[in-house]
């Protein structure tokens, strides 16, 4: 092949179907991706910070939580765009993006282990922040296959196998360091290991384009960070949209384990209690992200059923404010399932195609990706204000212990899920003057 047909390859809109083997490969490793991220924010992190404070107050726990994953997430902010960016100018016989694949997956995964033998707040910042910037460089990469790879009409079925995954492989995680009674160090160790076991074949089995060193590569590395919303308003519109609902669903879902120790006072329980959650979450959340993303790939729609999606999460966290009951949480986890695994699937097709350029996609979708992984790092510190703030003003200063305070913890997360449906819901309405994509 020519430098000139080898650089269309890399550039030009696909039009060939990706395959199920391709599909199976591209699913398998988002599971490991998913699992080895969110089993340490859902159980494992939170479980080290308080091994390491022994704090009497709930509240310490919860801040100190969010200032961790606040850290991270500044990482992130940085690390997103600028591992897209460098993704779509490497030349590599191996291809653009398996390089970067393999970089995050191996920095992500040695964070982990050494995270896991870390006895001091600091250390813990630390390490966490590395195996975030590992996720960022590793998911960049990997999510701007799609663009390069898949053609339009099958990216909402494809972005379900992004968003399916990222549901069993919570579930597992959970199951696997719960049920198997597993200290801090090993689940972190065991989730660091499948995560290169499950990323190995994709990264082996599939081709990517190469970039030839003659090819021209995009334009300014750091000015073109910058987007203007003015001249592409959708991708602006897109971007906001996925801002304010994701911190939406990170607000109703990041403190869940202390709302059920704390809010609804489950006490030693409470990570079993997290468990059934998650499972039904699961099965809510898998069926829609499949089965809406097909469907959104069939009606050639988006926005619908992304403002859909939108308001489902709103209500689901509006269950939680209003009615404290954890067989009612059991509802509110089916249908916020319904509700994000939709949008995950068809939100992920949609930032697909209101991309400004070609040429840029890893950079454009790395900017993107921001506005998934940065809002599930700083909600845990805004959560934890929140509930601070409304806490104390239920119950004229709650000390934060898990007796004294168990009245003020319901009404401070209370105040998190109203605030979590206030950005769900603003989020579906950010859809709205998108106009280039149905």
């Amino acid at each position: 092949m020519s430098t000139t047909e080898t650089t269309v390859a890399a550039f030009s809109e696909p039009t060939k179907k990706v395959t199920s083997g391709w599909i199976a490969l591209f699913a398998t490793a988002w599971l490991g991706i998913w699992m080895a991220q969110l089993t340490p924010i859902q159980l494992l992190l939170p479980k080290q910070i308080e091994e390491q404070l022994k704090a009497t107050s709930w509240i310490e726990n919860v801040v100190a939580f969010g200032i961790i994953s606040a850290i991270a997430g500044v990482c992130a902010l940085i690390a997103f765009p600028l591992s897209g960016a460098l993704s779509d100018r490497t030349v590599s016989r191996f291809g653009r993006r398996r390089p970067w694949i393999l970089g995050g997956t191996l920095l992500f995964a040695a964070a982990l282990v050494l995270l896991g033998l870390q006895t001091t707040m600091v250390g813990i910042g630390v390490f966490w922040s590395l195996a975030l910037i590992g996720f960022c460089v590793l998911t960049a990469a990997i999510t701007a296959t799609i663009s390069d790879q898949v053609p339009v009409n099958q990216r909402g079925f494809v972005s379900g196998w992004v968003s399916a995954p990222q549901a069993v492989g919570t579930i597992l995680g959970l199951l696997l360091v719960v049920i198997l009674a597993l200290s801090t160090l090993v689940g972190y160790a065991l989730v660091a290991v499948l995560l290169v076991v499950l990323v190995a074949p994709f990264l082996l089995r599939t081709r990517d384009a190469v970039l030839p060193a003659a090819a021209e590569t995009p334009g300014p590395l750091i000015g073109g960070f910058w987007i203007s919303p003015r001249r592409f308003p959708d991708f602006g519109w897109t971007l906001l949209s996925r801002i304010l609902v994701n911190l939406g669903n990170a607000l109703g879902t990041t403190l869940l384990l202390y709302f059920l120790m704390f809010g609804l006072n489950r006490g030693a329980g409470a990570e079993d209690d997290l468990l059934l959650l998650t499972l039904v979450y699961m099965v809510f959340f898998i069926a829609s992200a499949l089965g809406v993303g097909r469907l959104s790939d069939r009606l050639g729609k988006r926005k619908l059923f992304v403002y859909i999606a939108a308001y489902l999460q709103a209500l689901a966290a509006l269950i939680l404010a209003f009615v404290p009951d954890y067989s009612i949480a059991i509802a509110a986890a089916a249908l916020l399932g319904l509700g994000y695994g939709s949008f995950m699937a068809v939100d992920q097709a949609l930032a697909t195609q209101v991309l400004p350029d070609a040429q840029s996609r890893g950079k454009d979708l790395g900017i993107m990706n921001i506005a998934t992984a940065v809002p599930q790092a700083v909600a845990p510190l805004l959560g934890a204000a929140i509930v601070v703030v409304c806490a104390g003003l239920a119950s004229g200063g709650v000390d934060g212990t898990a007796d004294a305070g168990f009245a003020g913890a319901g009404a401070g997360f209370a105040g998190l899920f109203v605030a979590s449906a206030v950005m769900a819901a603003l989020g579906g309405l950010a859809i709205v003057p998108i106009k280039s994509v149905a």
